[in-house]
């Protein structure tokens, strides 16, 4: 059988796509530093880094949530999640209380977490805003499509089996 010949035009008019230079990996870690020192630093003056301001604001949005829950709303595995509550915890923030079995758990905010949200809200918006105002909100909102865009094709977990491509 003989093979079609390629249509010498049409394969000149499709240059190949793009391929990254670099580790996606390395460039996305190196950004996300700098976005949390960006946040940290406002987040400072109320005495939270990012990562509390995020959770003390999922578990009030979530109200009483099961740790397994808000767990998978975040993206962390158990035992990041359990590291993570505790200094929020101590802080009197929130509670890890017993839930509707002897079983489970419900992590709630308490009245001084509901305050803290709610004090650490302004600097949070004052790095949200100066965000815009750096890389201009054309390019924030194209940002929020992509990163949306890519969760969705990724899987919410890798498959353990040790078969990844590299």
């Amino acid at each position: 059988m003989t093979q079609p010949i390629a249509n010498p035009a049409a394969t000149a008019a499709t240059p190949p796509a793009p391929r990254p230079k670099d580790c996606t990996h390395d460039k996305l870690r190196r950004l996300m530093r700098r976005m949390s020192a960006h946040y940290d630093a406002r987040l400072r003056q109320v005495g939270l880094k990012t990562t509390q301001f995020s959770l003390l604001a999922r578990v009030g949005h979530l109200g009483p949530v099961r740790p397994a829950d808000l767990a998978e709303a975040m993206g962390l595995d158990a035992s990041t999640l359990t590291r993570n509550l505790k200094p929020l915890a101590q802080a009197g923030w929130l509670t890890v209380n017993a839930g509707v079995d002897a079983r489970s758990r419900l992590v709630s905010l308490t009245d001084t977490g509901r305050a803290k949200l709610l004090e650490a809200r302004v600097p949070w918006r004052e790095a949200q805003a100066a965000l815009a105002v750096q890389l201009g909100a054309e390019r924030v909102t194209a940002l929020h499509a992509l990163i949306d865009e890519s969760l969705a094709l990724l899987p919410a977990h890798e498959p353990e089996d040790g078969a990844q491509d590299d």
